[in-house]
């Protein structure tokens, strides 16, 4: 079947895509959605955080071109990495983000808005006083998504009015119930988490038995994995599929490993192909 046939047949549900946080990891939803496309499964809306909100408004912006969006990220080592650290004193976290979203939004096109986006997309953060779920689908995309990666310790907090925002990760890590609320009858879900237990421990983190003191970083990353590791199996079971790259070797700072990052999210999604279509032929039928 063409590529431009199975579309116009998938066409009566509309799928939204959800991706999670995952720091580095999160470079394989690159991988997924360059298959997704290939394939000619429609996204109809996308849902990220953190992470997932990096890669989702890149892709809803130029309305696909994932390949374009791999090239970006494959360019990408370690010297070109350390000019996006903007060192902050350490008041609400050491990385005041301004670098990052500058890039991101030099990525995307400029400072565009919401309403510029070629696909729907929202991003999740959370309110630091209330703990409350924020969402955000209004403003500067660019500033959203920057809020949305706020990792608690490690960037600065990012203000929206009244409110004080880090990283969506603590409430929403895989956000299928924003995919849900966006309007999608069909939810592809990209967990890029990997379970606690389950992380390769990596130089400079300490593992079980490990004799080396884990640093500031690791510490403040491990505990937020650890307390919002539940909510992503709970997410997960809201999705019509989940995709899980095994990523879970690669470390969480390490941006430089992208191009076995995408290759292990375009295999993962060419094995979920089959069912996502089979489920879409069965929802359209």
């Amino acid at each position: 079947m063409g590529i431009a046939v199975r579309s116009a047949k998938l066409r009566n549900q509309k799928v939204g895509l959800a991706l999670s946080g995952g720091t580095a990891r999160g470079l394989a939803h690159i991988g997924v959605l360059a298959v997704l496309e290939k394939e000619g499964i429609p996204i109809d809306m996308i849902a990220g955080t953190s992470v997932g909100a990096i890669v989702g408004s890149l892709y809803a912006a130029r309305g696909g071109g994932a390949n374009q969006i791999k090239k970006l990220f494959l360019d990408m080592d370690r010297p070109k990495l350390a000019r996006f650290i903007d060192p902050s004193l350490p008041r609400s976290g050491f990385i005041r983000g301004k670098k990052i979203r500058d890039t991101l939004a030099s990525f995307a096109g400029g400072d565009i808005k919401f309403s510029d986006l070629k696909i729907p997309f929202a991003c999740v953060a959370t309110d630091i006083d209330t703990g409350e779920e924020v969402v955000i689908d209004r403003g500067v995309v660019s500033e959203a998504v920057r809020a949305s990666i706020s990792l608690p310790g490690i960037f600065t907090v990012a203000r929206r009015g009244s409110r004080y925002l880090v990283d969506g990760g603590l409430v929403n890590p895989v956000p299928v119930s924003l995919a849900r609320r966006m309007g999608a009858d069909f939810v592809i879900a990209v967990n890029v988490i990997p379970g606690v237990a389950d992380q390769t421990r990596r130089k400079g983190e300490k593992g079980v038995g490990s004799a080396r003191e884990p640093n500031i970083i690791y510490i403040l990353l491990q505990a937020v994995h650890i307390g919002t590791y539940s909510l992503v199996r709970s997410s997960l079971e809201g999705a019509d599929i989940a995709i899980e790259p095994p990523v879970a070797h690669i470390g969480a700072g390490e941006f430089h490993r992208a191009r076995e990052c995408i290759q292990q999210g375009e295999l993962a999604a060419q094995n979920a192909v089959p069912e996502i279509i089979r489920k879409l032929e069965v929802g359209n039928s």
